[in-house]
């Protein structure tokens, strides 16, 4: 038998559950309920980080647009989020490593440019793109 770990909500009862998102450990549903109550994540090990990562880079970055009809609509965002091509894609780790490497870097837009020319990124975005134009594609005929 493993060693007991402490309800970090509590921090009285024994834990019995993790948390599926950053694996903290909780004891209760009241106290699952409490720590969804901020936002969480499953936290990366110093060696997956990229090495400019840090913790000042985690901090939400404001969304610039030259084009604001450019930005995507909820249908588009949905249909990405319930494509099954796309979601089978992100199991892949070493897609996972990039796209998290653009989203720690300090200069996101030169990351993007060097992922691109890695095959299994590039399909990913072609995956996205088709998947965007399918639903502006349905839009425009249902309107």
């Amino acid at each position: 038998m493993g060693p007991r770990v402490v309800c970090q909500v509590c921090n009285e009862a024994q834990s019995k559950y993790k948390c599926p998102s950053c694996r903290a450990p909780y004891c209760s549903v009241p106290c699952f309920k409490k720590h969804k109550e901020n936002p969480c994540a499953l936290p990366v090990s110093s060696e997956e980080k990229p090495p400019t990562a840090g913790p000042e880079l985690l901090v939400e970055r404001p969304l610039l647009v030259e084009e604001p009809s450019q930005v995507l609509q909820r249908p588009q965002l949905e249909a990405i989020a319930s494509s099954s091509e796309i979601c089978s894609a992100l199991k892949d780790e070493n897609l996972q490593k990039l796209i998290l490497s653009i989203d720690c870097s300090p200069d996101a837009e030169k990351e993007l440019e060097k992922a691109m020319g890695v095959d299994v990124f590039r399909v990913f975005t072609d995956k996205i793109l088709s998947t965007v134009e399918t639903s502006l594609s349905s839009a425009n005929a249902n309107s």
